[in-house]
């Protein structure tokens, strides 16, 4: 895997602008907060966010990928002030479910969620390494 990164462009914070790879390719559908009874067990942001990164480090390691193989995450959010907010918590989430590892991310604002009570949805791509 290969960062893709202009040297005279501003390092981005906590993504990469790209990457590179190549392998098996893993897309994960849209995780939402909930666990695997498909329950909320919170209504914070942060807090769903957390586990939405818990149920894509799970599904991944049923393709044998961990949270070092994925290249983009797709952050789908219902209100970008909340997103905003509480950004340095999310970011400690974050790194305590996928480490230092940042890939190629976009964080979308979207008018709601299918799931009664959801605050946001992840869609994750990986890609394992040939061996």
């Amino acid at each position: 895997m290969r960062t893709l990164q202009p040297p005279h462009w501003v390092r981005p914070k906590g993504y990469s602008n790209g990457v590179a790879a190549r392998g098996e390719i893993v897309f994960l559908a849209g995780q939402v907060g909930w666990n695997r009874e498909e329950k909320l067990e919170s209504d914070g942001f942060v807090e769903q966010a957390e586990q939405a990164l818990r149920n894509i480090v799970v599904l991944l390691g049923e393709a044998g990928a961990a949270p070092e193989h994925v290249v983009r995450l797709t952050w789908f959010v219902g209100d970008a002030r909340e997103y905003n907010d509480c950004r340095q918590s999310l970011a400690d989430a974050y790194r305590r479910v996928m480490g230092r590892h940042f890939p190629a991310m976009s964080v979308i604002e979207v008018a709601g969620f299918i799931e009664e009570g959801a605050k946001l949805e992840i869609e994750a791509t990986a890609v394992v390494p040939d061996s």
